[in-house]
């Protein structure tokens, strides 16, 4: 019987695409709220463990100092508590002297606690910044189901798990065999030690055993924390379609903004044609511009460009201003500056107030010759 399966069940490319683009910052940001970020758990719990036994191997001697002589006290009064078994002791009296033995004991090893999580954490924290969330916490349903498991399962990052835990796995029994191998004498000849000097040297191989093993579980860590930031990195890459959408979502979608776009400019266009009849003059190409001035001291210290357009626009504002009598005066050359070099609602430059003065100039007098021959 042949079995047929389809190798795209184990794919992990989605939609749009090959994953070909770089990680934007938007991405990179959105995943870090997530809890997404490229860190070596390896590394830290490797740094944890050097430090744990450089201390140790510092203070181990004054620890087991201290270690010892709580043994000697709590030895040394068992005789008295033997009348608990008669009841002639409180349990009371009992349970204190449980309490003060262990509060000793939390007083020894508690630097070398603090010390061990203060360090794991600031390595995590050095891998990856500070920024504290919640969301890897939240359940999460498709993690129940069972088709990504399968495929979480035969994936390449359990593989690489696999072969991580192998290699650990092989260093460090290489390490402690070629330590021990050399020491299996001094470990037969223990019976012949007092308990005291069979402890110190027993903490001692454990000590020097540990920090053989935490600097190769140190590399193991660097090669990890390389190898997780590769991996983040490329889980990371986008589709260009992603790249696209996410441009949609950060811009706004083209098709809207142009019409929105579209929009303005008719509303645009409406107050600068609704403001033509205030005008003093237009001034034309004849056929392809035509610019709207008013001058009014009392509002600016030069003519404003009240309305301009080209070609259809240029018609239209020349409509209106014959519509509402406002002067119409062919000037190709000031027609043409005036349409390129000022905005509408802006005042005219300097090296136009001559030209504009007698355009004005001329205007004004005709409206004053209108004037007289109609009271005339």
């Amino acid at each position: 019987m042949i079995l047929r399966y389809d190798l795209q069940f184990f794919a992990k490319e989605g939609p749009g695409g090959e994953k070909t683009e770089e990680p934007t910052d938007k991405k990179l940001r959105d995943a870090r709220k997530e809890g997404q970020v490229a860190k070596s758990q390896e590394l830290g719990n490797a740094v944890s463990l050097i430090l744990t036994f450089f201390i140790l191997r510092v203070f181990g001697t004054m620890m087991g100092q201290n270690f010892l002589e709580i043994f000697d006290y709590v030895y040394s009064i068992i005789p008295d508590y033997i009348k608990l078994i008669s009841g002639d002791i409180p349990k009371r009296d009992f349970s204190l002297l449980i309490i003060t033995v262990m509060m000793r004991m939390i007083v020894i090893m508690l630097p070398v606690f603090l010390i061990t999580m203060l360090t794991g954490i600031i390595v995590n924290v050095a891998q990856v910044k500070w920024a504290p969330t919640t969301k890897p916490l939240q359940p999460k349903f498709s993690k129940l189901n069972p088709v990504n498991g399968v495929k979480r399962l035969f994936s390449k990052d359990k593989l690489f798990e696999l072969l991580k835990s192998v290699i650990k796995i092989g260093l460090i029994g290489y390490v402690v065999y070629s330590y021990m191998i050399d020491r299996v004498g001094a470990l037969l000849l223990m019976y012949d030690l007092s308990m005291r000097s069979a402890i110190t040297f027993t903490c001692a191989t454990v000590v020097d055993v540990g920090l053989r093993i935490s600097l190769i579980y140190l590399l193991v860590g660097i090669g990890d924390y390389i190898y997780q930031r590769h991996k983040f990195r490329e889980d990371m890459k986008m589709t260009k379609q992603e790249v696209k959408d996410e441009y949609k979502d950060a811009e706004g979608d083209p098709q809207i903004k142009g019409k929105i776009r579209q929009r303005m400019q008719e509303a645009s266009r409406r107050r600068m044609m609704q403001s033509v009849p205030e005008a003093d003059v237009v001034i034309t190409n004849p056929t392809h511009y035509a610019v709207a001035l008013k001058y009014d001291s009392f509002i600016a210290d030069a003519p404003i460009v009240t309305a301009k357009g080209q070609d259809f626009l240029a018609q239209k504002i020349k409509e209106a201003a014959a519509e509402s009598n406002v002067e119409i005066v062919e000037n190709k050359p000031l027609a043409r500056m005036l349409y390129h070099n000022v905005e509408v609602g802006a005042k005219i430059p300097p090296e136009l107030y001559q030209s504009v003065a007698e355009v004005l100039a001329f205007v004004y007098n005709l409206r004053d010759d209108r004037l007289k021959s109609g009271t005339a």
